[in-house]
C-alpha cells in the first residue's frame, strides 16, 4: 500500500512539501488537567463537574480538543454530548472520536453533516480525508486536500496533516 501513497504523492508534487503535521497555524492543545467527568474552567482555573452550562461552547470545545489529543475519545464524546449538536465543530469532533473508536461509517456521517453546515470547515475536511486514506480511497482524500486549499487552508495543520497522510499512509490520533 505504501508505494501507492508515495507514487500518488510524487505524481502530485506533494512529497517535497510533506512536513510534520504541526506545520500550520493550529497548535497542539495542552494535556487535559482534569479527571474523567470533569472539565477545566479557565475562569476559575479549576476542574468542575462536566454538566450542561458548566462552560460556554468554546470552553467545552477546548476540553474536547485536549481529551482527543490525549486519546481519551470516549471522555471527549461525553463532553460533546453537552455541546450544541448542530454545530459544525461539535460534529467534526463527533466524527473524529467515532473514527478513532473504530466506528468509521458513523464518523463519515458526522463529517458530512459538519460540511453541510460549513463547507469551509477545513478540520472536518482533513479528518474526513484521513479517514479516506485509512480506507485506501486516495482520490477522495486528494479531493478533500484540494477543498482545504480552495478554502484558504494552505499552510494550516489541517492541510499539512492530510498532505502527510496521503504521502505516507499514516494518519493522526488528534
Amino acid at each position: 500500500m505504501r508505494p501507492l501513497f508515495l507514487a500518488s504523492a510524487l505524481a502530485l508534487g506533494l512529497a517535497p512539501a510533506v512536513q510534520a503535521a504541526g506545520g500550520g497555524e493550529e497548535k497542539a492543545p495542552t494535556k487535559p488537567k482534569c479527571k474523567a467527568g470533569e472539565v477545566y474552567d479557565k475562569k476559575s482555573k479549576s476542574c468542575v463537574v462536566a454538566r450542561e452550562g458548566a462552560l460556554d461552547t468554546e470552553g467545552f470545545y477546548q476540553n474536547v480538543r485536549q481529551l482527543s489529543h490525549a486519546g481519551r475519545y470516549a471522555e471527549a464524546q461525553e463532553i460533546l454530548a453537552l455541546m450544541p449538536q448542530e454545530d459544525d465543530r461539535t460534529l467534526t469532533y463527533l466524527g473524529f472520536t467515532n473514527r478513532k473508536l473504530g466506528r468509521d461509517g458513523v464518523a463519515m456521517d458526522y463529517y458530512a453533516r459538519a460540511l453541510a453546515l460549513n463547507p469551509d470547515n477545513i478540520l472536518a475536511r482533513s479528518y474526513l480525508g484521513q479517514g479516506l486514506v485509512e480506507r485506501g480511497e486516495i482520490k477522495g482524500a486528494l479531493a478533500q486536500l484540494r477543498a482545504i486549499r480552495a478554502a484558504g487552508g494552505q499552510g494550516t495543520w489541517a492541510e499539512a496533516s492530510l498532505r502527510q497522510a496521503i504521502a505516507t499512509g499514516r494518519t493522526y490520533s488528534y
